[in-house]
């Protein structure tokens, strides 16, 4: 099955997680939902970067005190959002990394069958 469509208003880093994964792999309509959603995290994500340019990552807390600055918290959680949206797509490990053990390669085969790349063609 082949979607062609992409995900309106997405930003470079979206737009680039889209095209990396929609190239190589063919995914149901549920799976692109799920990548849609992390390529507009992927996209706070880098909008929440630019925040640590122009911010102190302290500042001063209610009673005084040093605390961190909101745009640091909000980046953990949107970097474990996108984790955990990537990790619902169980996506293959390239096959470059994997000198590894015996359960790993099985495990990896396993998923391949599931995850054919696209052919070039």
């Amino acid at each position: 099955m082949t979607m062609e469509w992409k995900p309106t208003g997405l930003g470079e880093r979206g737009s680039a997680l889209w095209d990396s994964v929609t190239s190589r792999y063919s995914l149901r309509p549920d799976e692109l939902a799920i990548l849609a959603d992390a390529c507009h995290e992927a996209d706070v994500i880098e909008r929440l970067k630019a925040e640590f340019e122009v911010r102190d990552l302290i500042t001063t807390g209610s009673m005084g005190q040093d605390v961190a600055a909101p745009h640091v918290s909000e980046i953990r959680q949107h970097r474990a959002t996108l984790a955990t949206l990537l990790g619902k797509l169980r996506l293959p490990d390239d096959e470059a990394g994997s000198g590894g053990g015996s359960a790993s390669e099985a495990g990896r085969a396993l998923v391949n069958q599931r995850w054919r790349p696209r052919s070039a063609g």
